[in-house]
């Protein structure tokens, strides 16, 4: 599996709803079924309708999580999706604990104090589960 920790240069929670919303774009173009995990019902609320605006000219095919959901980008909050292979887009602050259905994992980071303390003990425990994380600064 193929970890990675985009980093942000922003404390902005903003800019992270955005690279999220542009990292599934382009998974989706390339094919891969994508879950974004979210913190809570509110920033789930809050990427759906990103996803919907954050591009003027172009769709990406989502919906939030339901046992029934078919679109190629759901958003979830620690939901197993229904499918193996998949790209997981992690905006929740713990690691999901459904690793297995991934083959890609995105951790996205900003320069806010807390989520870079939690992002650090994250990259640990990749590396404590034997997954080699990768840092990409965006």
């Amino acid at each position: 599996m193929k970890i990675e920790f985009y980093v942000l240069p922003t404390t902005q929670t903003a800019d992270r709803l955005n690279a999220a919303c542009r990292l599934a774009h382009k998974a989706w173009r390339a094919g891969f079924m994508t879950f974004i995990r979210c913190s809570d019902a509110s920033q789930q609320k809050e990427v759906d309708e990103l996803l919907w605006t954050f591009r003027r000219h172009s769709f990406i095919p989502h919906e939030p999580y339901t046992t029934t959901a078919t679109a190629p980008v759901q958003i979830g909050i620690d939901e197993r999706p229904h499918w193996q292979a998949a790209v997981l887009i992690n905006l929740n602050h713990s690691m999901s604990t459904h690793l297995d259905c991934f083959t890609r994992v995105i951790e996205i980071v900003n320069q806010e104090p807390e989520l870079l303390k939690v992002c650090r003990q994250n990259f640990v425990s990749y590396r404590e589960q034997g997954y080699q994380p990768q840092r990409v600064e965006l």
